[in-house]
């Protein structure tokens, strides 16, 4: 094992990058940097079929937002470059020559639909492996001056890994413990494809070991393919120096059946992905980003999709998390996916802004919308609602209505609420609010309790009726800091505004 604790990420460029390549790539960084270790970034590329154009951007351009910053990558280099694997062919030709010269790998020169008959024969799923590579066509079963004159023809082939039969391979695993396969279940995988580039297995390895990974920290669909990569380890003569693995929890649906997928945030109206991406169909993929959410709040709620500390506390910083991290506190069953809980985490989190920054951010999002508060309207919409929003986006959602010439009414307020008598409740307020000689919640307070015992109406009609006579709807925070807000003149004018509105729907 390396002294120097060395984690990656290594995500393939195949489009956008889903929630739990972040959660990995979360638990890298997490391990990495309480350890005082070094957190990389490999780009997998060597998929050309699958390459999507505008994916390794999106996926650097994610983790900077959410300030996964790696110490090595592919925009700020290192020690162990290159870091995309498409610039690093050479060195998988290499070490694909030592296997095939230590009689560990074998050149296979099979058509496809050589390949498609053995997969259909047996049980219909045949592999290539120990008993059928028999009575394929590789370099096992050919003369060394035949396969080498097909070699040197340049005719087709892949390199394959000669996997021993009768063997058992046995992995500790830092999460589910001691795990086992037998040599006789596995396939003679491929290692060099016919395009000369490596195959996942080929240059997982191979870069783990040059680049000095110590611990490997992945999701769960990997693990079947520890076993190869643990023979490919010993053929190399390195088994004495292969990372820790540790393989991730599943993310489940929110119904907790089955694993979330890129598809389940359409179908749920929830974001899977950390960042908008527009599909080549030109289908938009919402975006934890866009949606409103702080990054610490996103990093807070997928380190708790599998692992968390002793006690009761959820809301951390990333340094919080950072220095309780560790690998026994992850649990190995899947982790549910509970979209109002990371609302709630982003609600937590919004409230540890400190309240310049949270003023300065709320003025810039009304201009955004074309109205300048002043220093005094910030202040008081951010006592108003910071109780009761999730999002930054809310305080303008919410707070919108007091700036807007005309409001929508709520219209099932108005069709089962609303009674005959409030019209006449509304028109004494008029009167009685236009000659207030004191405009804030308290004064508006003590009147309004005078008045709803004069006026024979209960508080429980009387506030949500103001509200939406002020905004349109029966939700909002306390009506007498909403009254104050608005403002005497325009409260009044909202009175006669829904007056008017209510007379126009009865002619």
């Amino acid at each position: 094992m390396n002294q120097e604790v060395r984690l990656r990420f290594a995500p393939s460029p195949t489009g956008a990058l889903h929630i739990g390549g972040i959660r990995t790539a979360l638990y890298n960084y997490l391990f990495a940097r309480k350890a005082g270790g070094r957190f990389i970034i490999r780009i997998e590329d060597t998929d050309q079929n699958r390459y999507v154009e505008g994916a390794e951007n999106y996926i650097l351009r994610s983790l900077e937002w959410l300030g996964l910053v790696p110490d090595e990558g592919p925009e700020n280099g290192g020690p162990f470059g290159p870091y995309r694997q498409s610039e690093r062919k050479s060195i998988y030709w290499e070490h694909a020559l030592k296997l095939l010269d230590a009689g560990a790998a074998y050149y296979a020169f099979d058509s496809a639909e050589e390949l498609e008959m053995l997969r259909q024969s047996g049980d219909g799923n045949q592999k290539y492996d120990a008993i059928t590579r028999l009575s394929m066509r590789n370099s096992l079963n050919m003369p060394e001056a035949e396969w080498r004159a097909l070699v040197e023809a340049g005719h087709p082939f892949v390199i394959r890994l000669k996997v021993q039969p009768h063997e058992e391979v046995n992995i500790l695993d830092a999460i589910r413990g001691q795990v086992s396969f037998q040599t006789n279940e596995l396939d003679d995988k491929v290692l060099i494809k016919s395009d000369g580039l490596p195959t996942y297995h080929m240059a997982n390895v191979v870069d783990d070991r040059l680049m000095k990974i110590s611990h490997v920290i992945r999701g769960e669909e990997w693990l079947p393919s520890t076993a190869h990569h643990c023979l490919l380890y010993k053929a190399f003569g390195w088994q004495h120096e292969m990372p820790q693995f540790a393989h991730l929890p599943l993310i489940m649906k929110p119904s907790g059946n089955g694993k979330l997928s890129k598809r389940d945030g359409a179908q749920f109206g929830f974001p899977v992905f950390p960042m908008d991406w527009v599909n080549a169909d030109g289908s938009l993929l919402q975006g934890f980003k866009e949606y409103g959410f702080e990054p610490r709040a996103l990093l807070n709620f997928l380190a708790f999709l599998g692992w968390h500390p002793d006690g009761d506390q959820e809301v951390f910083t990333v340094e919080e998390m950072t220095s309780l991290f560790s690998l026994d506190k992850i649990v190995k069953s899947g982790a549910r996916f509970d979209f109002e809980k990371s609302k709630w985490f982003n609600q937590q989190h919004l409230t540890r802004i400190p309240e310049s920054e949270c003023r300065e951010r709320i003025s810039t999002l009304f201009a955004n919308h074309g109205v300048n508060l002043s220093s005094d309207q910030t202040v008081a919409l951010h006592v108003l609602y910071k109780d009761r929003v999730h999002f930054m986006k809310d305080y303008w959602m919410q707070g919108a209505a007091y700036f807007q010439d005309a409001l929508t009414y709520d219209a099932l307020y108005l069709e089962q609420k609303l009674k005959p008598s409030y019209l006449e409740v509304l028109g004494k307020l008029k009167m009685i609010f236009s000659q207030y000689s004191i405009w804030n919640a308290q004064e508006i307070h003590q009147n309004l309790q005078l008045f709803v015992q004069e006026n024979n109406i209960k508080p429980g009609e009387l506030f949500p009726l103001l509200r939406v006579v002020i905004t349109g709807t029966t939700n909002g925070p306390d009506v007498f800091k909403m009254l104050e807000f608005t403002g005497q003149q325009k409260t009044v004018a909202r009175i006669e505004m829904f007056l008017h509105h209510i007379q126009l729907q009865s002619q």
